[in-house]
């Protein structure tokens, strides 16, 4: 970071034009803590948090991914995140209050994201050593009472009656619409309203999403 032991940069664009090497220099640990996956609008910073997340080769290097329920809303969040943690990243939920985005890299630089603006967002990225010993203690604190992700998505089980279990088991066997409600007894208007409740139970945006997270939740069918 030169000289500088803080500065403040407008917008994604201008954050990787002054602080985007300090990305790719991590060494041995790469933190980053937010409230959902949304933070970067540019691809070019999008790119640079997904690959040092995955960068995680080297038996010295960690990476940790500390987040709120709110970023596991959509299935396109859960399996970016499973990707990232198939990938050796540490992936953990938390229901403190957790900020907009906080990166500590190598416990020697933080960059902290601020707020949405009509000109994009405030980053501050600071080298002062109080201030990332600071970060990083509340960091590890929060990190030590969060739940990791295989055993959130686990334990954050929806409740189904039985109508429910077979609607799950009619859509796992392909039957028509048709068909399932008349199993059930009732009309096809019925059958598919209760449909849609169950995907939306299950936080799903497609039939076939319903599937992916009753099997992620080991959900009986």
């Amino acid at each position: 970071m030169r000289n500088e032991q803080v500065f403040s940069v407008q917008g994604d664009a201008e954050l990787i034009a002054r602080a985007g090497h300090l990305f790719e220099s991590a060494q041995t640990e790469f933190l980053c803590a937010a409230r959902d996956l949304k933070t970067w609008s540019q691809p070019e910073a999008r790119a640079a948090i997904s690959n040092r997340m995955r960068a995680t080769d080297s038996a010295d290097f960690t990476s940790r991914k500390l987040l709120s329920p709110v970023a596991l809303v959509d299935e396109e969040a859960r399996a970016h995140l499973r990707l990232v943690q198939s990938k050796g990243a540490l992936v953990r939920i938390s229901g403190s209050q957790l900020p907009h985005e906080t990166i500590l890299i190598d416990r020697r630089v933080v960059i902290l994201a601020g707020q949405h603006t009509p000109t994009g967002r405030e980053y501050t990225v600071t080298a002062s050593q109080l201030l990332v010993d600071g970060v990083h203690s509340l960091f590890r604190a929060i990190w030590d009472t969060a739940v990791d992700l295989d055993t959130y998505l686990r334990s954050n089980v929806p409740h189904l009656d039985a109508d429910g279990r077979v609607i799950l088991q009619s859509l796992a066997s392909g039957l028509t619409d048709a068909t399932a409600a008349n199993r059930l007894g009732v009309s096809l208007r019925t059958y598919r309203r209760r449909v849609a409740e169950l995907m939306a139970k299950l936080e799903a945006d497609s039939r076939f999403q319903a599937g992916l997270r009753a099997g992620e939740l080991r959900l009986p069918r």
